[in-house]
């Protein structure tokens, strides 16, 4: 008997956010387990996030094809092939002898995780009203918080019991239980020929996207990537060297982190909806509670292991938040255009710009200047987001919202 295709508002955002926390499960285990292979590979810090840098450079180019592609082909196909290589990937990367088989592996895996985004809110903005994806979205996004959850549990766990290499192997095993989820459940955005011949006629759209003020826009983005993903990554390394933790757990503090970020979410969200319309001056506010958070880290670091993992989870939560308002919420003011989904693939792509940027930089400012330099350059981010995000505001408000 044919299973019935997902396509109400609840059951496509249930499957959707289950869908994005499985893409973070076999994505961001490298980042949780990484100074646990320091310790038991003998390969340094900078050279295991070689394999990070490079896993977010491809992720972030990527972006850009794959949301090209999922206004031109199936969004359902590209999410398919996507997830079937990051299982491999997965199952590859133990076995890599050196850090340079580790790169290329995961730089394969970085390109898969970019087919996913994309076309997932294109077949969002299919089936969904203005209002209805508002609300799903959020929703979905807290997949990623979940997903990092369930990597910063299961991570000490299976480093106890089994090693590191089977955090990837258990990886492998949840992404291809959703892969076979995925294709028996998720409905498809058809794109009919009459649509590619608007995408290709329409000059204003990539203009607009490209125009001084979206350049701006992205240019907060990148700020954003640089706080979110580096500080979650290198979190548990400034922990143990910093308070002279054990890697499981410094490793298991990150599952504060995700928890921050669900709440902030929400009040992103309710924020949004509610109080504040435009997606710039919500998440310029957003990212001027989290230059406090970061501010509150850099003055406190070293006195109270506690402090610092309060002051690092508001940080990398109201960046979650900035992420969505900037991210997943401009994007469909580009249906007119018809190119949702490339417009989700470029921006999207400017937090992997900040990600790489801060993976490979965070190990070597680190190593080199210590942590007390790394925390102030995430405060004088966290800065240049907020006044990215106000000073755009106002244009963004004229061009898209009158």
């Amino acid at each position: 008997m044919r299973m019935k295709k997902c396509t109400g508002k609840r059951s496509l955002t249930f499957l959707f956010a289950a869908a994005y926390m499985m893409s973070y499960l076999t994505r961001i285990n490298f980042g949780a387990v990484i100074s646990e292979m320091v310790s038991k590979t003998g390969f340094s810090q900078s050279m295991l996030s070689l394999s990070l840098t490079g896993s977010f450079i491809t992720y972030g180019v990527g972006q850009i094809i794959s949301g090209v592609l999922g206004d031109l082909v199936s969004p359902k196909k590209l999410v398919t092939i996507g997830f079937s290589t990051t299982v491999v990937m997965n199952f590859a990367i133990p076995f890599c002898p050196t850090p340079y088989y580790m790169l290329a592996v995961w730089c394969l895996n970085g390109f898969a995780q970019s087919l996913m985004w994309p076309p997932m809110v294109k077949i969002m903005t299919a089936y969904l009203t203005e209002e209805e994806y508002k609300a799903s979205v959020t929703k979905v996004s807290w997949g990623s918080s979940f997903g990092t959850i369930l990597v910063y549990l299961l991570t000490p766990l299976l480093i106890t019991l089994t090693g590191w290499r089977w955090v990837f192997f258990t990886s492998a095993i949840g992404g291809g239980v959703m892969l076979a989820v995925w294709i028996l459940l998720s409905p498809d955005a058809q794109v009919k020929k009459e649509n590619k011949e608007k995408i290709a006629s329409v000059s204003g759209a990539y203009s607009t996207l490209f125009s001084p003020l979206m350049l701006g826009v992205m240019a907060a983005i990148i700020f954003q990537g640089i706080l979110r993903d580096g500080v979650t990554t290198w979190m548990p390394s400034y922990l143990a060297q910093t308070y002279d933790l054990s890697n499981s757990v410094s490793i298991l503090t990150g599952v504060i982190m995700p928890i921050f970020g669900i709440v902030c979410y929400q009040i992103a969200g309710g924020l949004y909806v509610k109080r504040l319309p435009n997606p710039l001056s919500c998440g310029g506010v957003l990212a001027l509670a989290g230059s406090f958070s970061a501010l509150g880290l850099y003055l406190s670091t070293g006195t109270n292991p506690f402090l610092s993992v309060l002051f690092t989870a508001v940080l990398i939560g109201c960046m979650h938040g900035v992420n969505l308002m900037l991210v997943c919420m401009i994007p469909p003011y580009f249906k007119r255009f018809g190119n949702v989904s490339a417009a989700s693939g470029i921006i999207n792509s400017c937090t992997y710009v900040g990600s790489a940027v801060s993976t490979y930089g965070v190990a070597l400012i680190s190593e080199q200047a210590g942590w007390s330099i790394t925390l102030f350059l995430w405060f004088l981010c966290a800065a240049s987001a907020t006044l990215l995000c106000f000073t755009c505001a106002r244009g963004f408000r004229k061009k898209f919202m009158l």
